[in-house]
């Protein structure tokens, strides 16, 4: 990916993102653009037009922290998009390489000891890569994402399941959410790492296949995947609305653990007990609930 036109394309949807009377600026008149002119991003971050619009070019390298900062306060950055800006910055002064993941095996398998831990928790637990690859799970896991894991001889995807899967609409109820979430992670993950090949494969597929997905991909969004509550419909035990938390792995700083959890004696609790006893039930009787 091109550091520069990343630059621009992501400061540039920034910008258009804050109105004028979001940034307390007075307005008269028509306006040609949605979002801020560069001369009032300029003004608020307390710097000359031309500056400004030498860096929205693309023109990281050698900028200064405190200039980051100012511009990062000028566009309401959220703390995701400070760090994408932040490691774009780091991209452009080639001083990104030292923080980019070490390369995966394409066949990667879990230790015993990190699949053991796993399995020792009780709710459903899942480990992704940067890419949104579904690398291993517990047993309850695989069973509430088993409209993922349909295909044993394939590592699972979130991104393909999300924008080339039509179970995807049914599983997740509000599926626009789930494929902004979806889009922010992955551009969060080209921050990270620019040069990841099969990311860029898995972006251009899908940019090929799925206009939604361009769509979402050209917005530039970011996120941090930490904690929250998500809704799912899985086609056996109906609706599940559960509280998750997210956490990098302190050995694998690349992949991140996912456990989720239900109020106590909820509707979903209860559910969730249901899908355990239907995970056993599938194995028993060699159902497609698929090891990863």
């Amino acid at each position: 990916m091109d550091n520069r036109v990343e630059v621009r394309e992501f400061l540039t949807t920034r910008r258009a993102k804050i109105t004028p009377e979001q940034a307390g600026i007075p307005t008269a008149g028509q306006r040609r653009v949605p979002g801020l002119r560069r001369s009032e991003v300029a003004a608020l971050a307390g710097m000359s037009v031309e500056y400004y619009a030498k860096l929205e070019r693309g023109q990281l390298a050698g900028v200064s922290a405190s200039v980051l900062d100012a511009i990062a306060r000028a566009l309401r950055l959220d703390d995701a998009e400070r760090t994408h800006l932040l490691r774009l910055a780091q991209e452009a002064n080639g001083s990104n390489a030292l923080l980019r993941p070490s390369r995966r095996p394409k066949q990667w398998t879990a230790r015993p000891s990190l699949q053991w831990s796993l399995d020792a928790i009780t709710t459903p637990a899942i480990l992704v890569n940067n890419r949104q690859d579904l690398l291993a799970a517990n047993h309850l896991g695989r069973a509430m994402y088993s409209d993922v894991c349909t295909d044993p001889a394939n590592v699972p995807n979130f991104g393909r399941f999300t924008f080339l899967d039509s179970a995807a609409r049914r599983f997740y109820p509000d599926w626009n959410l789930a494929a902004d979430m979806t889009v922010a992670n992955l551009r969060t993950a080209a921050g990270k790492d620019p040069h990841d090949k099969g990311l860029h494969d898995l972006v251009g597929e899908l940019s090929t296949r799925s206009d939604d997905f361009r769509r979402r991909w050209g917005a530039h969004n970011v996120r941090t995947h930490g904690t929250g509550t998500k809704k799912f419909h899985h086609h056996v035990v109906g609706e599940l609305t559960l509280a998750y938390e997210s956490m990098d792995l302190r050995a694998e700083p690349d992949l991140t653990l996912t456990i989720y959890a239900a109020e106590p004696a909820s509707p979903t609790a209860q559910a969730l007990a249901l899908l355990a006893s239907w995970a056993a039930t599938a194995v028993d009787s060699d159902e497609s609930v698929h090891p990863l």
